[in-house]
């Protein structure tokens, strides 16, 4: 027995030990904070995933060039195998397939790795564990999601690959997400993020041409690149702007004390603060972590809602119908200092206006309020999965 209670607490010093100077090497090798990159383009709004996937497929099956894809999460399930069958055909006529998973994040078998390999397409893994900070590296995710067509065509927002964002998962139900399908030089900057990103999971250095295609009425899209870092940075310098309003949209709602103050200070003056989250979570103590700051929101007025119609997954920020940021990152602390994400800002009063009256559709009709009656029904149990959530909030 006391051989056990030393081998376990030798362990948990090394996890500790692992995570704190894990997070303090990560902090350090932080860069200063850089605006976002100020680019050009056409963007579409997708909501749903089987009309998102639709298109896509339509487009990668039209590729004669080459196909970048990289997603945190990709199920080997019905929509992984029509995606990836897809990939085979493409690079078995000669396009360059590159295909960029998060290594925790990856579900494909091994016999269809195989037959990956076999076509020509090549599959890399990104953010493997690594030494010396092993428990650290496992917590460190890339959760970008950007595919890239022929160097013409790109993709970024919130679905994953797999049969739940298609909202053909009988427990989770329908799945709300937000994506962008974009056209213009914006894909450039998409192209350069997923190179990056392959440069870091493999050394190969690809070349990124800029596209060919330039849309008739162009808006301004600006991407932001983080990897762990600078993302309260960000959404505190697009607060200072808002002026009336800010709708905060994400199925996480753990921001730590300092972004919490920033919501706070928003609506205390005067800015009407909304913000949509998920009734009902898709992880553990995740909407529990969420719990402990609601008294003070409903307390400064914010108006709280819980998207009911299946899961919502969406992650955006928009302020006074005039920024919308919509992207990768949640409104969390894996988000701001831990993850690597991409965001991309729009700033078109009459895009907006259009995608805002979809998105303000959920927020009525699929949103129930959360009040003091909300949170004083919660259980005993319920209360004590808050308490236990708080313990690792930092991590969720």
């Amino acid at each position: 027995m006391n051989k056990f209670r030393w081998t376990a607490a030798a362990l948990l010093a090394w996890i500790s030990t692992d995570l704190y100077m894990g997070k303090k090497a990560h902090q350090k090798k932080a860069e200063d904070f850089v605006p976002p990159e100020v680019t050009s383009g056409e963007a579409e709004f997708f909501m749903h995933g089987d009309t998102l996937f639709s298109h896509m497929l339509k487009r990668l099956r039209a590729s004669d060039c080459h196909i970048y894809m990289h997603f945190y999460i990709f199920r080997d399930d019905n929509l992984g195998s029509e995606i990836l069958t897809t990939l085979i055909q493409k690079a078995e006529e000669g396009v360059k397939v590159k295909l960029m998973i998060d290594w925790a994040g990856a579900r494909i078998s091994l016999q269809t790795r195989r037959r990956l390999k076999r076509s020509g397409v090549e599959l890399v893994y990104s953010q493997k564990p690594k030494l010396p900070f092993l428990f650290y590296s496992i917590n460190e995710r890339n959760h970008r999601k950007v595919t890239v067509i022929d160097g013409e065509h790109a993709y970024v927002g919130g679905f994953n690959v797999g049969d739940e964002y298609t909202g053909n998962d009988p427990v989770i139900g329908s799945w709300r997400d937000y994506h962008l399908y974009v056209r213009g030089i914006a894909v450039a900057a998409l192209g350069r993020q997923f190179a990056r990103d392959w440069n870091a999971a493999c050394g190969e250095k690809l070349d990124i041409t800029m596209p060919s295609f330039r849309p008739e009425t162009e808006i301004p899209i600006q991407l932001l690149s983080t990897d762990g870092d600078h993302v309260p940075n960000h959404f505190k310098a697009i607060f200072k702007r808002a002026e009336h309003s800010v709708f905060i949209g994400t199925p996480y709602y753990i921001p730590g004390a300092d972004m919490h103050r920033e919501v706070l200070k928003l609506a205390r003056r005067g800015v009407k603060v909304r913000i949509m989250i998920p009734k009902n979570p898709d992880h553990p103590l995740v909407k529990d972590a969420a719990y402990p700051y609601m008294p003070e929101l409903l307390d400064a007025g914010v108006e709280i809602r819980q998207f009911e119609d299946g899961f919502f997954h969406a992650k955006f920020i928009l302020i006074d119908d005039k920024i919308f940021d919509i992207g990768t990152a949640n409104f969390d602390m894996r988000s701001f200092y831990i993850n690597h994400e991409v965001n991309c800002i729009i700033e078109d009063e009459a895009w907006i206006r259009n995608v805002m009256s979809r998105i303000e559709r959920d927020f009525f009709t699929y949103g129930e309020l959360i009040t003091y009656e909300t949170l004083a029904a919660r259980t005993r149990w319920e209360r004590t999965r808050t308490s236990v959530a708080n313990l690792f909030s930092s991590w969720l």
